[in-house]
């Protein structure tokens, strides 16, 4: 990607990631929040939002860790 010459910044990996499952009867609702999600930020950032989803499902975490701005490239 970097070499194609894109309009965009030079590509980096991020360092982490999160993933959450989700089942198959909530399907419809997840549909709805991701068609819904730019004006759902307006008024909760995704940060706020994630750490929200850490702490109701009980995932542990390292807080220096979360939303790290290193990238590695």
């Amino acid at each position: 990607m970097n070499e194609r010459g894109d309009r965009m910044t030079k590509f980096q990996w991020q360092l982490g990631f999160a993933a959450f499952t989700v089942s198959v009867s909530q399907r419809e609702v997840v549909s709805h929040y991701i068609r819904s999600q730019q004006e759902h930020h307006r008024r909760r950032s995704f940060q706020e939002e994630f750490m929200e989803l850490l702490k109701r499902h009980e995932i542990d975490y390292d807080p220096r860790y979360v939303f790290e701005q290193e990238h590695v490239g």
